[in-house]
């Protein structure tokens, strides 16, 4: 697929648009780093990864964190980038107002229900989180609930399965890696 100077200029929009909107965050890592970073690598590992060349899987991956994380509006989102994107974010949000717990449960039920395009974002999107988790993590987050995110993505990624066989191929890397580090880890823990 070639991209057009629309799709160039919609996907540079986004970037934008989720910089602004994203600009005072940071991630919960020890390094603190911007925000923006983590939609930009999920963007880009659809893209390298995934081989994903419809735009509005790009736009809304750049874009997926803006309504359950700023203020942005799905309304807001739907008259810059579009109904197709403002589906697919909708599909990726958690609805903020739930306890944590149940946004979780409803995470993993609905992974399976996802369209292929949400799914993909949301694989990429635990690809990066598990990542995060196992090697910079959040300093306030012990050994046990590392372990216990790891769990519950698996759950969620079981539900995603079949939308991409090279993100898939990717997150049980990333997966496997994260385990053997938590597990080194735990080992020297236990030998203190």
């Amino acid at each position: 697929m070639t991209f057009t100077v629309d799709d160039v200029s919609l996907i540079l929009k986004a970037f934008k648009y989720s910089s602004d909107k994203h600009q005072c965050q940071r991630r919960k890592g020890a390094s603190a780093a911007p925000y923006i970073n983590h939609p930009i690598l999920v963007a880009e590992m659809l893209w390298r990864v995934g081989g994903v060349r419809d735009t509005s899987v790009i736009v809304a991956a750049i874009l997926h964190d803006t309504v359950e994380d700023t203020d942005a509006t799905p309304q807001e989102i739907e008259r810059l980038f579009g109904r197709e994107v403002r589906g697919l974010v909708a599909e990726v949000t958690d609805d903020t107002r739930l306890p944590k717990p149940e946004r979780k449960r409803l995470q993993v039920e609905h992974a399976p229900h996802l369209s292929s395009g949400a799914k993909q974002i949301k694989l990429a999107d635990k690809i990066a989180n598990v990542s995060d988790v196992a090697f910079a993590p959040p300093p306030d987050w012990p050994h046990e609930r590392r372990t216990e995110y790891l769990s519950w993505s698996d759950r969620v990624v079981a539900g995603l399965r079949g939308c991409s066989a090279e993100l898939e191929a990717h997150y049980d890397a990333v997966i496997a890696k994260a385990r053997a580090s938590l597990d080194a880890e735990n080992t020297g823990l236990a030998n203190i």
